[in-house]
């Protein structure tokens, strides 16, 4: 069997507080938008998962699972997350959040096309949207981050209970 060491490459926090805190407040307002439009809180984890799956962030997959099974998800929504069109686990509206945030989070590909909006928009508001806008670039913005630096020690996130 093969060991693989995980590394810090750079400390984000340290070397960037000024930045770090401005993601956190921004971190902050999405919350709040999400909240103001009462956004289901398990399809706001589903959502980091799925984008924090796309870029490869082992942190923020080892984060929202957790706090995503804290708050009542079940595994088999979470082991099927990366398979989501292939399952019947999924409402309509979650579908479309998570086809969305695949969209958003891989922006360059197609530059979320207009069918990708549309199926949002049918089941989805426009505030709700602009929340859910909110909670995607925050956590390809946390993903960035952290996948760059490397900041994540394995074991080093417990969920709030």
């Amino acid at each position: 069997m093969t060991t693989t060491t995980h590394t810090t490459r750079l400390d984000f926090e340290t070397h960037a507080p000024a930045f770090s805190r401005a993601l956190g407040q921004l971190d902050h307002a999405a919350t709040k938008e999400l909240d103001r439009v009462d956004f289901d809180p398990r399809l706001r984890e589903l959502v980091r998962v799925r984008a924090s799956q796309i870029n490869g962030c082992a942190y923020c997959i080892d984060m929202h699972t957790k706090d995503a099974r804290a708050i009542g998800e079940t595994e088999q929504r979470l082991y099927a997350l990366p398979a989501f069109r292939e399952t019947p686990f999924f409402s309509e509206r979650e579908y479309a959040a998570l086809a969305f945030t695949e969209s958003v989070t891989l922006v360059a590909r197609d530059h979320v096309p207009e069918a990708a909006y549309d199926a949002v928009a049918e089941h989805f508001t426009p505030d709700e949207i602009a929340a859910l806008i909110s909670l995607i670039v925050v956590i390809n913005a946390w993903n960035a981050a952290s996948v760059s630096s490397r900041a994540w020690v394995p074991g080093s996130y417990e969920a709030a209970a």
